[in-house]
């Protein structure tokens, strides 16, 4: 087979969680591009309807959009149920779903962990782990039934380094009183790599292969002095932009990377470099 043939989907059909999110968009650009079609799946309704709708006037008739709370197991069954019988069989699976806790201020500095709160624990983990469980635990199985199927988790580079806690610093406050990096992100990220190397082994002979892909920080109108810190530590000295990643999905989404099972693959400009 031709190499650039091995990039082609032919028709596949992919889950995104998170897929009225600004990368879940991007991943489900990648797949189209890729000759795949797509099913977006979101609890912001709204969202993902116009998400859907602007798709598919690029990519018409290839993709469909489901409201859907991923930590809810019940939903998760019954909505791939109704995905499998009004569509398709799944090809791929895109685990994208995750809270991104912002650093922000506030007199409380619940971002702090001495303060952050437990229930915000429990809900950031429910998304970002519970769900990417969830929807492999009812996706996966279909794939081994069919004999083949990819699960790509989408990580960070947070999953393979910590925050550094420097970027978000500001003169004159207080240590105890400065923002940080809340802690859920990058242990839920450093777990969804954990998850990816399980899932690997798991249905590994029936056909279905899991990786995850870490990513670097998109650039996407944050302010300019965060934008230089982040930079200052990437080699490449620059955010990623927002299709950069397009290329890497496509890749790990398909035949062309068959032989990958259980990989990490970090893109990031450099920054875990250093």
């Amino acid at each position: 087979m031709n190499t650039l043939n091995k990039y082609n989907l032919n028709n596949q059909l992919c889950v995104i969680s998170g897929g009225a999110g600004l990368l879940g968009e991007k991943h489900a650009e990648a797949i189209l591009d890729g000759n795949g079609r797509v099913v977006l799946l979101d609890i912001n309704e709204q969202l993902l309807n116009e998400k859907v709708n602007k798709l598919n006037q690029t990519y018409p008739d290839k993709v469909w959009g489901y409201k859907l709370d991923i930590t809810n197991e019940s939903e998760v069954e019954k909505i791939i149920n109704k995905i499998t019988t009004e569509i398709d069989n799944i090809d791929i699976l895109i685990n994208n779903a995750a809270n991104n806790p912002h650093v922000k201020e506030s007199s409380e500095n619940f971002n702090r962990l001495e303060n952050f709160p437990i229930n915000q624990w429990n809900q950031d983990f429910a998304v970002g782990l519970t769900g990417a469980f969830l929807l492999s635990k009812y996706i996966g199985p279909l794939m081994a039934k069919n004999k083949k199927g990819v699960i790509l988790n989408i990580a960070s580079d947070l999953g393979v380094i910590a925050p550094d806690q420097r970027i978000y610093k500001k003169a004159g406050v207080d240590e105890s009183k400065q923002n940080v990096k809340p802690v859920t992100y990058s242990v839920i990220k450093h777990g969804i790599i954990g998850l990816t190397k399980y899932l690997s082994t798991y249905w590994a002979t029936e056909g279905v292969r899991a990786n995850s892909v870490s990513f670097s920080g998109v650039k996407n109108n944050q302010p300019d002095d965060f934008i230089k810190k982040l930079s200052d530590l990437i080699p490449m000295n620059r955010m990623a932009d927002i299709d950069e990643y397009k290329g890497a999905i496509l890749f790990l989404c398909s035949d062309a990377s068959s032989y990958m099972n259980g990989s990490n693959v970090i893109i990031d400009g450099g920054r875990t470099s250093w």
